[in-house]
């Protein structure tokens, strides 16, 4: 149906294009690109730094562990030595039980409300963080920062989805995303700068990592009352025609599905195979994520870098993921592809865990590690783009958004425990190795499923005489409509 006037021989990329005008309102040219130059300008910088703060506070645990905090909170003693682990991993379970309602509540509260509220709550449990005396205080922390901070992440990805279309999600996610390798770059050099703190009020330098931190997401997010915007509908910053223009474009996009709140598309997205499948794809990506967070500097160190020098050497590496996370995400928006662009990356992560595995020398080593951090971080914002493209309407994506960032969290927990054998860390690598295999089987199987039913839903068109004008009899059947297509 939607291929029917390009040649047989077209691109895939021009295939889709071809698609992108059947399914679109007539658009001035002009008009289209001013319009998301604007929604770029007023919503993504604000997003991302929103981002930062809170992988900054989610991570910076890190960096605390390497500046004193293990040994003034007896980490190291008692537990089997895994006491650091288990404060780490304990933020996880809440954080990814609460994602998606969440999800809900942002549908049904206002995102200008709720985001920053969530913001504050957090800000302020990583604040009082800098007068946590022992482990048990440690573990209470991390369980109320989880319950805080799991609204941010999946609720900022759907926010994004219900501005632009499915086609332009790709590229930004991956730069409110970049907002994460940013918060690790950063995260080394403000750590790097506050231990230099040490002793000043009484506070030791990893107190004052969290008492500085937190009190910046508490200003940001105060802020942000202020200077989030909530929907396309309501946007002071749009004027009506470029208003007109953005609703327009959404509705044809979606084929002008449900955007209300009704319980079965909650069911919708929980009964979905598909769904399951990128929680999979997700947690196998994002076990190497955050062991990167958490545990980099402990390996840096482990090469023989001193810790001070650890803290630093973390830069580079989130430095380029964050360069490559934008430009993946680019190019998969400008292809109009996921599916290859994931697997690429993945593999790329890959070999640098590969390196890592069979080297000792400090030299290799830290290349392993730069090579690893490029090749993960773009997955996440694809698969992000991909799962929220690929739910039809607005409460079933939030939910799908949700469940994949929620329950792929969950993979957290592994990423706390897997990096227990210093220094070569053998466990840890071999265990990123086997889940980024198992993410890219997964995209294979997705691969295959999306363009089998695509295929199936042009052919049952044609044979029923389906026509997009009909969009209105599918609008509650979500990414079932005969209607719509999937992205590979």
């Amino acid at each position: 149906m939607s291929d029917e006037k390009v040649s047989p021989s077209a691109s895939y990329a021009e295939k889709a294009d071809a698609k992108d005008r059947l399914y679109s309102p007539a658009i001035d040219e002009s008009l289209e690109k001013r319009v998301w130059r604007k929604l770029d300008r007023h919503l993504l910088p604000f997003v991302t730094l929103l981002y930062l703060l809170s992988f900054l506070d989610r991570a910076n645990i890190g960096n605390a562990k390497i500046a004193g905090m293990s040994t003034d909170l007896h980490l190291t003693q008692g537990f089997g030595g895994l006491k650091y682990n288990f404060a780490a991993a304990i933020f996880y379970i809440p954080y990814s039980l609460c994602e998606v309602p969440s999800n809900i509540l942002l549908k049904l509260m206002r995102p200008s409300i709720w985001i920053p509220s969530i913001m504050v709550a957090w800000g302020t449990v990583i604040t009082l963080m800098c007068r946590v005396e022992s482990f048990q205080g440690l573990v209470i922390a991390r369980v109320f920062l989880g319950l805080a901070e799991a609204g941010l992440f999946p609720g900022v990805t759907f926010y994004i989805s219900l501005w632009y279309p499915r086609r332009m999600q790709a590229a930004r996610v991956a730069i409110f995303f970049a907002g994460a390798t940013v918060a690790g770059a950063f995260g080394g050099i403000l750590a790097y700068g506050i231990e230099r703190l040490e002793g000043r009020g009484g506070l030791h330098g990893w107190q004052w990592i969290f008492l500085i931190e937190g009190l910046a997401t508490v200003v940001v997010a105060a802020a942000a009352y202020f200077f989030m915007h909530d929907y396309p509908e309501t946007a002071r910053f749009l004027t009506e025609e470029e208003r007109d223009f953005v609703i327009t474009t959404l509705r044809a996009d979606s084929n002008n599905q449900a955007t209300h709140f009704e319980m079965r598309f909650v069911w919708q997205a929980f009964a979905d195979w598909k769904s399951w499948v990128q929680v999979i794809m997700y947690t196998g990506i994002l076990i190497p994520v955050y062991a990167i967070a958490l545990f980099m500097p402990s390996v840096i160190a482990g090469l023989g870098y001193t810790n001070a020098n650890a803290q630093l050497l973390t830069i580079p590496p989130f430095v380029l993921g964050c360069f490559f996370t934008v430009l993946v995400g680019i190019y998969s928006d400008r292809l109009k592809l996921r599916g290859p662009f994931f697997i690429v990356c993945c593999t790329v992560s890959m070999v640098g865990y590969i390196i890592a595995y069979t080297t000792s020398k400090p030299g290799p080593g830290y290349a392993a590690v730069i090579i690893a951090a490029i090749g993960v971080y773009p997955t996440v914002a694809v698969i992000l783009a991909w799962a929220g493209g690929n739910a039809g309407g607005d409460m079933k994506r939030g939910v799908v958004i949700a469940m994949v960032i929620g329950f792929g969290n969950l993979g957290g927990i592994c990423s706390s425990f897997v990096y227990n054998d210093p220094p070569r860390y053998h466990h840890g690598h071999g265990a990123m190795i086997g889940w980024l295999g198992l993410s890219i089987v997964c995209s294979l199987v997705l691969m295959y499923t999306y363009r089998r039913l695509n295929r199936e839903k042009e052919e049952y068109c044609k044979r029923e005489g389906i026509t997009i004008d009909m969009q209105d009899q599918f609008k509650d059947m979500a990414d079932k409509s005969p209607l719509f297509r999937y992205i590979i």
